[in-house]
């Protein structure tokens, strides 16, 4: 089959994959399955991987080169393990990012991604990047009529990652309460939609480039801001001082550092874009009141929801497609914000 590999890390994220035929994925357990991508979504964690930034985490001994990216998949059921019983070869199904094992405590909890015993393909071992991965019976959600696999790839990880902090920002925001998106991309267009769909909140969308402004516009952000110097005050005067929720897409770049001054008295921010550092006086954090913690992809059962408010038309994806030949263009396009929502690759 063929396969985007990469070879070496890079900070500048220079390196090219490289478009190679390599062995098909072999089923080695009873719950394995084969599936035939259809799409899989290009992230910007697949940046940081190329960066070396997860290379501590899921290559610390320098073994994992080189190997096939892409955790974000979608396509159609090939091959199956002895034990396989809820999907059967030619089922259409997006794919939950993490092999949990469904046995540990954190999985009886229903927090697959906290699974003690776990694989992530595309990080730590071969994923979506190529025509065949393998994965688990447990990871599959069969697709409903009518849905086809490149419009929903990306929902496998960018989608349940802000559908996830989508939930928990929704506990917190009674009608009328303020919410700051702070980056309206592959993941803040998701939010900002399952928001709407959840929530009775106002939505005040930031990101600098024309074209995400637009599309936040054309998905009913409340307000749309530039995130030009003034951004700070802007949001402070049309909430009276400040918002109940800030949502935090970027986490690099000196953005991270915005957000919890966005916050209200009591408030909350959450990180989900990562890569910077974000200092806060303590005695901020006391006198304010307000609480920053880190919110992480998505457990099943909310991949399972997010599904449900795409079959009905509430959460759509806005992608821009690439073929797998053309896998360098898409990842050098992402770097440069040249498409907005997300890249999806496509085998053909």
């Amino acid at each position: 089959m063929k396969a985007a590999m990469l070879y070496e890390y890079d900070p500048a994220v220079n390196v090219k994959l490289k478009i190679e035929n390599v062995d098909l994925p072999k089923i080695t357990a009873p719950d394995d399955v084969i599936v035939r991508v259809g799409a899989a979504g290009l992230c910007r964690t697949d940046l940081h991987i190329i960066e070396g930034v997860w290379r501590p985490t899921m290559d610390p001994v320098g073994s994992l080169l080189p190997y096939i990216m892409g955790h974000e998949n979608a396509g159609w059921v090939e091959e199956v393990g002895s034990n396989v019983r809820s999907v059967k070869r030619g089922d259409a199904v997006i794919c939950h990012p993490f092999r949990s094992c469904g046995v540990c405590l954190n999985c009886r909890h229903g927090e697959d991604m906290y699974c003690d015993n776990g694989a992530f393909p595309g990080l730590g071992m071969n994923g979506g990047f190529a025509e065949y991965f393998v994965t688990s019976e447990r990871s599959l959600i069969k697709l409903k009529k009518g849905i086809i696999p490149i419009e929903v790839a990306p929902l496998a990880d960018a989608g349940i990652t802000a559908y996830r902090v989508a939930k928990k920002a929704a506990r917190l925001l009674r009608p009328g309460a303020y919410c700051v998106l702070v980056g309206i991309g592959g993941l803040g267009h998701i939010a900002l939609q399952s928001l709407h769909a959840i929530s009775g909140c106002r939505i005040i969308a930031v990101d600098r480039e024309p074209a995400a402004q637009k599309l936040a516009k054309e998905l009913g952000a409340d307000y749309v801001l530039d995130g030009g110097p003034d951004v700070i005050e802007q949001v402070k005067d049309i909430t009276g001082g400040g918002a109940q929720v800030v949502i935090d897409f970027v986490g690099e770049l000196g953005v991270e550092n915005i957000g919890w001054k966005m916050v209200r008295k009591g408030g909350q921010m959450f990180v989900v874009g990562y890569g910077g550092k974000i200092e806060v006086p303590t005695v901020h954090l006391v006198i304010e009141e307000i609480n920053i913690g880190g919110s992480l992809v998505g457990n099943y059962t909310e991949l399972v929801e997010l599904m449900e408010l795409n079959a009905d038309g509430k959460v759509k994806m806005h992608y821009t497609e690439y073929s797998l030949a053309d896998i360098n263009t898409a990842i050098d396009d992402f770097k440069n914000r040249r498409f907005t929502g997300r890249g999806v690759i496509v085998p053909a």
